[in-house]
C-alpha cells in the first residue's frame, strides 16, 4: 500500500470520528461526560463494548498466539461467559440500586472512605497501565508501516495518537464514546471477516477447507492449530481449569469491577436494558474471539503455502507482527485497508473509553466533583483529561522500551499478568463486601491491597521450584483475590464489637 493511500484512509477515518464527536457533544455538560444522561440505547452499548473490550492487543496478539498455542485462548473466552453472567446477575443490580456514577462508591457505602479510595486507586493504576500498553500496538503499527517512510520519529507518532483521542473525547465523554465505539467496532469485526475470506480465496479454499488446512498445521509445540482444550499437564499455563476459571475471574474483575466498561452499562436507561446489553455483548464477544483464532490459523497457513518469511527478531518469530506484515504486504489493497481500519478502530475504541473512565474515576473519587459548580467541574475535567492523556503517552514510550529490550514479548499475556496483580485487591474487596457481613478495620486495607500482590508475585516466581514445576497462569488473579479476602477477614470485626 502506498503512503498516500494510508494517509488518506486514516485522515478520512478520524474526520468521521470528529464528526460523530461534534454531533454527540452538542450542549454537553459534566453530567453528559460522565453518565451520557442515562439515555444510551442498550444495543449500541453492547456492540460498542466489543471494540472497547478487545483492543488492538486482541486484534494482533490473539491471531499471533495460534502459532505456539493453537486455540487455547478460547478456553479463557469460555470462562468469560460465566463471568459475564455473574456481572449481570450480581454486580449490576448493586450498581443500579445504589445509583452510583463511579462503581467504587459502593466501597464507600459498604466499608468507608479508606476502602473507597483504595479501590479507586487500584482501578486507576490497572486501567492506565493496561490501556496505554494496548494503545502502544496501534502506534507501533502506524510507525512501522507509515511514519517510518515519512521520517517521523516514534515519539511523535505516539504524541499524535494520544492527541487524536483527546480531541474527540474531551467534550462529549461517555456519550460520544458510546457512538464512536459502535462505529469502530464495525470496522474491527469487518476487518477480521474480510481478511479471513481473502486468505481463503487466495488459497482457492472455501471456509470449511480453510479450517481443515488450519487443523492440519502444527504449532511450535507439535499440536494442531485448532486445538482448544488442554487437559494433559496440570502444571502448564494452558491447562483447561486454569484457563477457564482464570477467564471467568478476569471477566468479573476487568469488566464488572472496572469503571471503564461498567460506565457504559450505567448509561443505559434501566437495569433491564443493561442486562440485555451484557448478554448480547457476551454472545458477540465469544463469536468475535473465535473469528480471531480462525484468522490466526489462516495467517500461518497462508505463509506456509506461499513461502512467505515470518517476521523474526533475535531468532524468534515476532507473532505480534505477523498479521500486520501479511495484511499490508501480501493480501492486497482491500485487506490492507480493512486491516488499517481494524487495528485503528480496536486500539482507539479501547483507549478512548479508558481515558473517559479514568477522568470520571479521578474526578468523582478524588476531587469531590459532586460538591462543585458547573464551571469548576468543566475546568477540572479538562485538566484531568489532559493529565491522563500525558500519562498514557509516558507509558506508551516505556512499553516500547520494554518490548525493544525483551524480544519475543507476548503483549496480551503481559497485560493479563498485570491485571492479575492489580485487579486482585479489587476482587477481594468487592467479594468481601458482598458476601461477608462484617466491618473492616479500614486502616489495614491499603496495606493489604499493596502487600498481597507482592506476596503473589513471590509465590508465582517460586512455584516452579517448590510445587513440582507448576506455572501460574490467569489463575493468579484468583489467588490474589482469595488472599486479599482472607487478609481482610483477619482484619475485620463484628459490627456490634
Amino acid at each position: 500500500m502506498s503512503t498516500t493511500l494510508i494517509i488518506g484512509i486514516l485522515t478520512s477515518y478520524f474526520l468521521m470520528l470528529l464528526l460523530i464527536s461534534w454531533l454527540t457533544s452538542k450542549n454537553a455538560n459534566s453530567t453528559t461526560f460522565f453518565t451520557g444522561n442515562k439515555q444510551s440505547p442498550w444495543y449500541l452499548v453492547a456492540f460498542g463494548m466489543i471494540g472497547a473490550s478487545l483492543s488492538g492487543v486482541t486484534f494482533i496478539s490473539v491471531p499471533g498466539k495460534v502459532y505456539a498455542e493453537g486455540m487455547a485462548y478460547f478456553q479463557i473466552v469460555l470462562g468469560y461467559v460465566l463471568g459475564y453472567v455473574v456481572i449481570a446477575k450480581l454486580l449490576m443490580p448493586i450498581y443500579y440500586r445504589l445509583n452510583v456514577t463511579s462503581i467504587y462508591e459502593y466501597l464507600a457505602q459498604r466499608f468507608g472512605w479508606i476502602s473507597y479510595k483504595t479501590g479507586a486507586a487500584f482501578f486507576i493504576l490497572s486501567r492506565t497501565l493496561g490501556s496505554a500498553a494496548r494503545l502502544y500496538l496501534a502506534t507501533i503499527v502506524l510507525q512501522l508501516f507509515l511514519f517510518n517512510d515519512l521520517g517521523v520519529p516514534y515519539w511523535l507518532t505516539a504524541v499524535i495518537t494520544v492527541l487524536l483521542i483527546w480531541v474527540y473525547t474531551f467534550k462529549g465523554g461517555i456519550k460520544t464514546i458510546v457512538y464512536t465505539d459502535t462505529f469502530q467496532t464495525f470496522f474491527l469485526v469487518s476487518a477480521v471477516i474480510i481478511c479471513t475470506v481473502i486468505i481463503a480465496q487466495t488459497l482457492d479454499l472455501d471456509l470449511f477447507g480453510l479450517f481443515q488446512e488450519i487443523t492440519q498445521t502444527k504449532t511450535t509445540a507439535g499440536g494442531s492449530m485448532t486445538q482448544i482444550f488442554f487437559w494433559d499437564d496440570p502444571n502448564s499455563k494452558l491447562f483447561f481449569p486454569k484457563q477457564f476459571f482464570g477467564g471467568m475471574f478476569l471477566a468479573i474483575a476487568m469488566t464488572g469491577l472496572d469503571q471503564d466498561l461498567m460506565q457504559k452499562n450505567l448509561t443505559c436507561k434501566s437495569i433491564g436494558d443493561a442486562q440485555k446489553n451484557m448478554y448480547s455483548f457476551t454472545a458477540v464477544l465469544v463469536f468475535t474471539n473465535f473469528l480471531f483464532l480462525i484468522l490466526g490459523g489462516a495467517l500461518y497457513v497462508f505463509a506456509g503455502s506461499k513461502g512467505v518469511d515470518l517476521p523474526m527478531k533475535a531468532g524468534s518469530v515476532v507473532t505480534d507482527h505477523v498479521f500486520p506484515t501479511l495484511a499490508l504486504n501480501h493480501f492486497g489493497t482491500v485487506a490492507g485497508i480493512f486491516f488499517l481500519l481494524g487495528i485503528t478502530a480496536s486500539s482507539y475504541a479501547s483507549a478512548d473509553s479508558a481515558l473517559a473512565a479514568l477522568t470520571t474515576g479521578f474526578c468523582i473519587d478524588f476531587l469531590n466533583f459532586h460538591k462543585r459548580d458547573e464551571g469548576q467541574k468543566q475546568r477540572l475535567k479538562l485538566l484531568v483529561h489532559i493529565g491522563f492523556s500525558l500519562l498514557f503517552l509516558i507509558i506508551i514510550l516505556f512499553t516500547k522500551w520494554y518490548v525493544d529490550t525483551h524480544p519475543g514479548t507476548d503483549l496480551i499475556s503481559l497485560i493479563l499478568t498485570i491485571a492479575s496483580y492489580t485487579y486482585g485487591p479489587l476482587l477481594g474487596l468487592f467479594a468481601y463486601g458482598i458476601f461477608m457481613k462484617r466491618k473492616l478495620r479500614e486502616i489495614t486495607v491499603p496495606f493489604i491491597a499493596i502487600g498481597i500482590p507482592f506476596l503473589c508475585y513471590y509465590i508465582a516466581q517460586y512455584a516452579p521450584v517448590y510445587l513440582g514445576g507448576y506455572q501460574f497462569g490467569n489463575e493468579l488473579l484468583i489467588l490474589n483475590g482469595a488472599l486479599t479476602f482472607l487478609a481482610l477477614h483477619l482484619a475485620s470485626k463484628k459490627y456490634n464489637s
